[in-house]
């Protein structure tokens, strides 16, 4: 099993009972809104993990393309977190989609907002919140990007960058989804993705290795919903990172070897 977790400082578990932190010598964050100030502790939190070292623009491209990296075979997908204070609680809630029935790749299945790597995308970010504000109406104006994790590798080999930003306003976001590509838009708790509770995980092959597979029920609004394969595991990484433990279940995310391909620190579906 690997984890790339960064100790950072400031525990998260202190964060519900706290409205003022010191971030460093110069700078302190006062807020009279609890709300606010736990989201700009997190975000400061965030900012401080680095993913591995690698090489990412040859990860997953095979030999006679790394001369010329396809951005075709990159993507970015955007972990939007806010509190979920309209829930009666304080919880790190995540926006998630439904693809629309009608789409001819993974129809009907629970996604992160995201999309490839178009050519006038600055960054992983640009991509991720482009792709948001097309899919869900999500204004990246509205997104603080906090954090870019390492690279996971889709089952067609399409390398998928997850990116967490922080909505630090909640009723500032309207969600209007993209008829042609999204038939819902929910939130779910992030922590769930921590806990065995209506978890459940199968071991499968992919390309001569052994993962597990992971997959979460979710209901809400009187809908259930499955969450699982690359979006569960993107998940479970983002929530282990924010909250700084292991899921209490095996997670087992080996680093994936595949013939010919460069993959340092790419992580399966």
């Amino acid at each position: 099993m690997l984890f790339l977790l960064r100790k950072l400082s400031i525990p998260l578990s202190s964060l519900p009972s706290l409205t003022s932190v010191s971030l460093s010598r110069t700078t302190t964050i006062m807020t009279t809104n609890p709300i606010s100030s736990r989201l700009a502790i997190l975000a400061q939190q965030l900012r401080l993990y680095k993913p591995p070292d690698s090489d990412t623009d040859k990860v997953d491209q095979p030999p006679e393309k790394l001369q010329n990296p396809n951005p075709n075979n990159r993507a970015a997908v955007l972990i939007c977190l806010f509190h979920g204070d309209n829930y009666g609680d304080d919880s790190l809630r995540v926006i998630l989609t439904k693809r629309s029935s009608d789409l001819s790749a993974h129809s009907g299945e629970v996604s992160l907002p995201g999309g490839k790597v178009e050519e006038d995308d600055v960054d992983d970010a640009d991509t991720a919140t482009r792709e948001a504000k097309e899919e869900i109406g999500l204004e990246p104006s509205l997104v603080n990007v906090v954090a870019v994790l390492e690279p996971f590798l889709s089952k067609h080999l399409l390398k998928v960058v997850p990116v967490i930003g922080i909505l630090s306003d909640r009723n500032a976001f309207n969600p209007t989804p993209n008829a042609g590509e999204v038939d819902e838009i929910f939130d779910a708790p992030l922590e769930m993705f921590l806990k065995d509770e209506n978890h459940k995980s199968e071991e499968i092959d992919w390309l001569g290795n052994r993962i597990l597979l992971h997959y979460f029920d979710y209901e809400t609004g009187g809908k259930k919903y499955m969450i699982w394969g690359l979006t569960a595991g993107i998940l479970i990484r983002a929530a282990s990172i924010v909250y700084q433990r292991p899921p209490t279940f095996l997670e087992q995310t080996p680093k994936v070897k595949l013939p010919g391909v460069v993959s340092t620190y790419t992580k399966s579906p």
